[in-house]
């Protein structure tokens, strides 16, 4: 492993699947959710070019730090190197849902 780590970060959102490479992740001040610092995207040594990269480093273009809801999380791997982030649209039927917005019920609302 490198002297400074890097993590997958598989999640859900909004109907597409999220696949991301960063070097800093811990649990935020914020209730609930998992922070993600420096988003690392592979170098372009050849004339390929992924679109589904392109589309994710376009949405993070600027953003210096990430905080993703727990329950939207699938899977974080600390991996050797970085490979290629992309998005992708959920196929239709899969099992993949997201957690109740709403987990805890005001007091004397519950039946």
């Amino acid at each position: 492993m490198p002297s400074t780590p890097i993590y997958k970060i598989i999640f859900f959102n909004q109907g597409q699947i999220y696949e991301v490479y960063a070097r800093q992740i811990y649990q935020s001040d914020l209730y609930g959710f998992i922070e993600i610092e420096e988003l690392v995207f592979g170098e372009r040594s050849g004339v390929l070019v992924d679109p589904s990269e392109e589309k994710l480093k376009a949405e993070f273009e600027g953003v210096s730090r990430s905080y993703l809801p727990m329950h939207s999380i699938v899977r974080i791997d600390e991996v050797a190197k970085e490979g290629v982030g992309s998005i992708s649209d959920a196929p239709s039927g899969a099992n993949i849902a997201t957690f109740p917005a709403n987990a805890f019920t005001p007091k004397g609302s519950r039946d």
